[in-house]
């Protein structure tokens, strides 16, 4: 007779052996779901990440590379392409080579297109030049000046473009020939590694310096004529700086600056409360002009444009007023990018609406991976500089969760080759209840997987999280829907009539309603989570986590994001921690007390510096009580007051180097 033990090992053998006879066979499944990736043709989307991989590894040079070995190289892997279009493998491997060596030039083509000189050293200069941007505050303004001649300095030497501030409001507009003296400074950079480097920034603008103003502006005759470029732009600056300051006149307060910022583009009106208001609460991205605002003013120009045709029966039922709809759309997107200045986020989002109309008007479907890889493509060719800045990264990062979205709810998973995703059919529609409940829930949903998508951008870059934003986030893009976008064309069509002043208070209660909302989050319990600094190599795999979860249709080759994301959020964990920080400049510094707390010291003090330093500790301090800046002792090995000294505490502590390749270039 058997034991109970021993039945029960028994029946678990049994039931093991008919566990394994119904399991899949792993081989099969990894090329069923092979099959249906190469079917949908998902391995083309991985050929912009090998071009951004390309421009990773030309910024990560120490010195300037040559052109001819990339284009070489990237013409010899696109013909070894084209002779194994047979083999499969030899073709993805050419192909991948290929786009990494020709992200690679298109860096190298990008910076030699945009080489300027760049101020050695501070200097004190009398300015002239042509006023090609003025961006007004409630105390003063900053300003960008195309250079002329600056006090002595030879042409090849001076800078071409400068950006300076003055304390007064000055009586200038965009366009003026102008002559001041100013103190200039070369653009700053990285206060710490890994951190913003505005002097990468202003490299790829042109400008060479930055600084005030000392004394007046005075308007002078200009040795020739403005270019007709220069002229357009002074032009669509003058416009913008008129409409900002009526806008702003009008609602009044932090609403109105925030307002003036969603329709022109302008965003010094707004306080910095306000600002660290909607960062806390998540929803910084609505004074941008940015690829939600340009997706809706797309799609007002769109329907109704295609509505107006239709009320013709001709025209509707002979022409494809569907294409011409998408024209006009083009246009007016085209029109709405250069109204608000053509920022460089907004020029991204512009590509991209371009491509999704285009596709509208060659008969395809609009909204798939393969238009965003595209606008990827674009964007690597032409500011391939782009890929390190967090606009591109959130915008394109939200787009891709967005569409993958998208396209999962289209396919229905039904013929998924997956063993392990449920098979079914597409939901069937039901009535107004049902439609009430579907509608929200997807709006939700959609937001929650954009949200995951961009989270670990928005914590390297910015060093904290808002648990809320799930609630932040749809609030603010339905007042941009309702509010925003459809007031801002309304109310620039009907500025010249003088009749837009209703227009622009109704936008202003939607603001109100984001701001009321925007303080109920930040006063919640936990509504910030500040974090450290990421150690260099989490940022890179929380990307390829992001672009495995999105790009790949089958959850066999979905699954790779885990390993991914497992080695970024190792790397979120182990981020440097200094204890002394000296600023290059040496009259800065923050050393870490028994607390365990930087303390800013130093003769001098540099908010921005102290912000970065701080925020990149989790250092959650408010910002009155951490930009107090503190005189260490006589004699103290940090201070700043003996030149030697701080020499040597910089040399004292390990300090790697804060330029990365483009940094380095504009030097």
């Amino acid at each position: 007779m058997s034991t109970p033990a021993r039945t029960g090992v028994l029946s678990a053998t049994a039931g093991l052996a008919r566990a394994a006879a119904y399991a899949p066979d792993w081989r099969k499944v990894f090329a069923g779901a092979l099959a249906r990736e190469v079917e949908d043709r998902r391995f083309f989307l991985w050929l912009p990440v090998a071009a951004m991989g390309g421009v990773a590894l030309n910024l990560a040079a120490d010195r300037e590379p040559v052109l001819w070995l990339p284009a070489a190289l990237a013409a010899l892997f696109a013909a070894f392409a084209g002779i194994s279009r047979a083999r499969p493998f030899a073709l993805g491997l050419s192909l991948a080579l290929a786009a990494l060596f020709s992200g690679f030039l298109a860096m190298s083509l990008r910076t030699e297109r945009v080489t300027a000189p760049v101020l050695d050293r501070t200097r004190i200069v009398d300015l002239q030049g042509y006023v090609e941007e003025v961006d007004l505050r409630p105390v003063g303004a900053r300003m960008v000046v195309a250079v002329v001649s600056a006090d002595g300095m030879p042409r090849d030497k001076a800078p071409r473009r400068v950006r300076v501030t003055t304390r007064k409001t000055p009586d200038i507009a965009a366009g003026d020939f102008v002559a001041m003296k100013a103190r200039l400074l070369p653009p700053s950079h990285a206060a710490l590694p890994g951190g913003y480097d505005f002097a990468r920034d202003a490299f790829f603008a042109g400008v060479g310096a930055v600084g005030s103003t000392l004394g007046p502006i005075r308007r002078v005759s200009a040795p020739g004529d403005a270019s007709w470029r220069q002229r357009f732009n002074a032009g669509i600056d003058q416009a913008r700086n008129r409409l900002a300051q009526r806008v702003n006149a009008i609602i009044g307060g932090d609403e109105g600056a925030i307002a003036a910022a969603m329709v022109t583009g302008k965003r010094d009106f707004l306080s910095n409360d306000a600002k660290d208001l909607i960062r806390e609460a998540g929803i910084f991205h609505i004074i941008t002009i940015s690829g939600v605002q340009m997706t809706l003013v797309a799609g007002i120009f769109f329907i109704v444009s295609r509505r107006l045709l239709a009320l013709s029966p001709t025209l509707a039922l002979k022409y494809p007023i569907k294409k011409w709809a998408a024209g006009v759309a083009m246009a007016g997107s085209l029109l709405y990018d250069i109204a608000t200045g053509s920022r460089v986020g907004t020029e991204r989002a512009l590509v991209m609406t371009l491509i999704v109309l285009g596709a509208v008007i060659m008969d395809r479907r609009a909204l798939t991976m393969r238009n965003l890889a595209f606008a990827v493509l674009a964007v690597v060719a032409i500011e391939p500089e782009a890929i390190l800045g967090v606009s591109f990264q959130l915008s394109f990062a939200a787009v891709a969760a967005l569409v993958a979205v998208m396209e999962a709810r289209l396919a229905g998973f039904v013929s998924d080759p997956d063993p392990f995703v449920p098979q079914r059919g597409r939901a069937a529609t039901g009535g107004l209840l049902v439609d009430l409940f579907h509608k929200p829930f997807g709006l939700l949903v959609a937001t929650a997987c954009a949200t995951g998508a961009t989270a670990s951008f928005m914590a390297y870059h910015f060093h904290d999280l808002s648990p809320y934003v799930l609630i932040g986030n749809p609030l603010t893009l339905t007042v941009i829907e309702f509010f925003a976008v459809p007031g801002a064309l309304l109310g620039a069509a009907l500025y010249p009539l003088g009749l837009d002043a209703p227009v622009w208070l109704y936008v202003g209660a939607g603001i109100k309603l984001i701001l009321w909302a925007a303080r109920f989050i930040a006063n919640a319990p936990g509504s910030t989570l500040h974090l450290r600094a990421f150690a260099p190599y989490a940022l890179p795999f929380l990307a390829l986590a992001v672009m495995s979860a999105t790009i790949w249709r089958t959850w066999t080759f979905r699954a790779s994001a885990i390993p991914f994301a497992i080695v970024g959020l190792i790397g979120a964990t182990q981020g440097p921690r200094y204890d002394v920080i000296v600023a290059p400049s040496g009259d800065e510094a923050a050393v870490r007390d028994a607390d365990g707390l930087l303390q800013i010291v130093g003769k001098r003090f540099n908010a921005f510096a102290a912000e970065q330093w701080l925020t990149a500790d989790g250092d959650g301090r408010e910002r009155r009580a951490r930009a107090i800046p503190t005189r260490p002792a006589t004699g103290s090995a940090a201070s700043p007051r003996c030149p030697k000294a701080s020499r040597s505490a910089s040399s004292s502590i390990e300090w790697r180097s804060t330029r990365i390749a483009l940094a380095r270039k504009s030097l």
